[in-house]
């Protein structure tokens, strides 16, 4: 009978203590249900609080060089262009332009160069040739006007009709070295106007053999320092685009930009209520648009002391101030116009309770935050220091471990 007793005594025990069991776990999984947080939370920590300042920017180069098509030739055909973005070192092609007809236009005037010289060398000796037969008649004529005179001072021993026809003789040999001298004189002034017409064809020849050669030798560009190419964009019916292999460029066109790397800066423009809060020299962060897989990191270099009008900000057009922001690092894919996203950390608080903006409410003209308490939220009013972007900085009101609502729990959908 004793054992009995203590066998149904034990078999309670048991029984008991696994109903005990289960009341606590039905107890708490009802707790748990009804009274986890209706709305998301977030559990306070201490952090770095950035007071920082966004703008957009735009990438440009302080130094670049514009690489175009000759200006003292024709027409280019483009044969081979780099690509857009290539990297390109001191001394690589950029563009190659069709050298057939400039070669042809050089072998053409080349010709017209020797012909120009053969035609001065037989005027010259044409001039050779003339000048020595009119010396010849000249001098002979001199010959016969002194024989003239010679017979015509006979005139004491001859008779006079004699005397007589001598002194016409003289005077006609006179005559004739008179129109010879002038005939000399004559020939010489037009050999030698003949001669400078032909030295100024060959001037002309060999100015237009020149220019051709140097238009060969520029037809084709290379890049004259280390640098990423950034074609230039022209207007076609078809819409705005780059040349290409098999276009046609102009005289003096340009074809492609080459920024100097080192001078690349990014360019934006800063609200006239956030002029003051800027500085040189201050820390910023610059995501590119472009190139998501990087931060680059610099600082303000330059700020503009007076606000002009930004005619890209829509009409009326604001009043803003341009800065600059130096780039601490260079990357091969930075090219002039890319956008960019500028961070300016104008200043940073260790160790402060953070909150997201979402975390916090304005109620009653105050600021304040639904504090999670184990089974409902508690409004708390809480202080704030500053505000930055999507975070702001409390200084009074919360603590370390603290579980706010980061939506309104007393709001009704």
């Amino acid at each position: 009978m004793r054992v009995a007793r203590q066998f149904w005594r034990d078999r309670k025990l048991r029984l008991f203590a696994v109903a005990a069991v289960a009341s606590i776990v039905l107890i708490g999984s009802m707790r748990y249900s009804v009274h986890s947080p209706s709305v998301p939370t977030l559990v306070v920590k201490r952090g770095d609080f950035v007071d920082s300042l966004q703008l957009r920017g735009e990438v440009k180069a302080l130094k670049s060089i514009t690489i175009a098509a000759p200006a003292d030739a024709g027409d280019f055909q483009i044969v081979k262009i780099a690509a857009d973005g290539t990297p390109l070192k001191q001394g690589d092609v950029v563009v190659e332009f069709d050298r057939t007809k400039t070669e042809q236009d050089v072998a053409q005037y080349r010709s017209a160069l020797k012909s120009a010289q053969a035609e001065i060398d037989q005027a010259r000796a044409q001039q050779r040739l003339t000048e020595e037969d009119d010396l010849t008649a000249v001098m002979k004529a001199r010959y016969e006007a002194e024989t003239a005179k010679l017979d015509a001072s006979k005139e004491e021993i001859v008779s006079k009709l004699e005397a007589a026809e001598a002194k016409l003789k003289v005077s006609d040999a006179q005559q004739k070295v008179r129109e010879l001298e002038a005939k000399l004189n004559s020939d010489r002034a037009s050999n030698e106007s003949t001669v400078q017409n032909k030295i100024r064809a060959r001037k002309k020849a060999e100015y237009d053999l020149q220019r051709t050669e140097r238009a060969l030798s520029k037809m084709t560009l290379r890049a004259p320092i280390a640098g990423m190419i950034s074609l230039t964009s022209i207007w076609r019916p078809q819409g705005e685009a780059t040349f290409k292999p098999g276009d046609r460029a102009w005289p003096g066109a340009p074809i492609a930009e080459l920024p100097d790397a080192t001078t690349l800066r990014i360019s934006g423009r800063i609200e006239e209520n956030e002029r003051g809060r800027l500085a040189l020299q201050q820390q910023v962060t610059v995501h590119m648009d472009a190139i998501g897989d990087r931060e680059f990191t610099g600082a303000v270099e330059q700020i503009s002391t007076i606000a002009t009008s930004d005619f890209s900000g829509g009409w009326p057009f604001p009043r803003n101030f341009d800065c600059r922001i130096a780039l601490d690092q260079i990357d091969t894919r930075l090219k002039p116009g890319m956008s960019a996203q500028v961070t300016v950390v104008i200043e940073k608080i260790p160790d402060a309770i953070v909150l997201p903006v979402q975390a916090s409410f304005q109620k009653a003209g105050g600021t304040v935050v639904y504090l999670w308490s184990r089974s409902k939220f508690e409004e708390r009013a809480i202080e704030v220091g500053r505000r930055s972007g999507d975070r702001i900085l409390v200084v009074k009101g919360l603590r370390p471990n603290d579980e706010v609502a980061l939506a309104d729990p007393t709001s009704k959908e």
